[in-house]
């Protein structure tokens, strides 16, 4: 899990994303992601509502895992982003229509918490006419990573660099962990971060 790396970032973007269960569910892509909301080069949102969609999601495939050890979890990555979880979207869930109505309240805490896109594994369940009115679109994970490689590459190959470097057990090649990346559903970025091989 990132550190509280944001201390040392000077300009925080406020450009910001609501984070769905489905790309916090993967082990290798949610710290990805934290560890980039966590340079600032964007704000990651979420509400405990979908901390426990993903939990949940977890403890039904991986039996070696704890209710316990998946809080402590959620507890690390709500100290490693500022000001990451929204409140107060229960209210909306009941006036917006998706094509499931189980995935209402993600968009409520989008609207909620002033994101700009919904990043999410699931493009279909949030269709552009139901997100266009609060200005709000979904974006796969594999697209959100490579536009803030684009944004900033030094950053973006530091965090990756800093993900690999922390994985111990058991440590991965710079190949094995853009493998990892790819298998969970990222096959864009890793072909873009292997240009930045030697970086990482």
């Amino acid at each position: 899990m990132a550190s509280r790396q944001s201390q040392d970032v000077k300009h925080r973007s406020h450009f910001t994303a609501l984070l769905d269960a489905c790309v916090l569910f993967p082990a290798g892509l949610r710290d990805t992601l934290i560890r980039l909301a966590a340079t600032g080069l964007y704000r990651a949102r979420w509400a405990e509502q979908i901390h426990d969609e993903w939990t949940r999601a977890v403890l039904r495939r991986r039996s070696d895992l704890t209710a316990d050890s998946l809080q402590r979890t959620c507890h690390l990555m709500n100290q490693a982003v500022p000001d990451c979880l929204v409140e107060g979207y229960e209210p909306l869930i009941d006036s917006l229509t998706l094509p499931d109505a189980d995935d209402r309240h993600v968009l409520a805490a989008a609207i909620a918490g002033k994101a700009d896109v919904i990043v999410t594994l699931n493009l279909k369940h949030f269709p552009q006419t139901a997100l266009a009115p609060f200005g709000i679109e979904a974006q796969h994970p594999d697209d959100f990573i490579c536009h803030l490689l684009d944004l900033a590459p030094e950053t973006v190959c530091e965090s990756i660099r800093q993900q690999r470097a922390a994985l111990k057990n058991p440590p991965k090649t710079v190949a094995e962990l853009l493998d990892t990346l790819r298998n969970e559903g990222l096959p864009k970025t890793a072909a873009a971060l292997n240009h930045f091989a030697d970086d990482l």
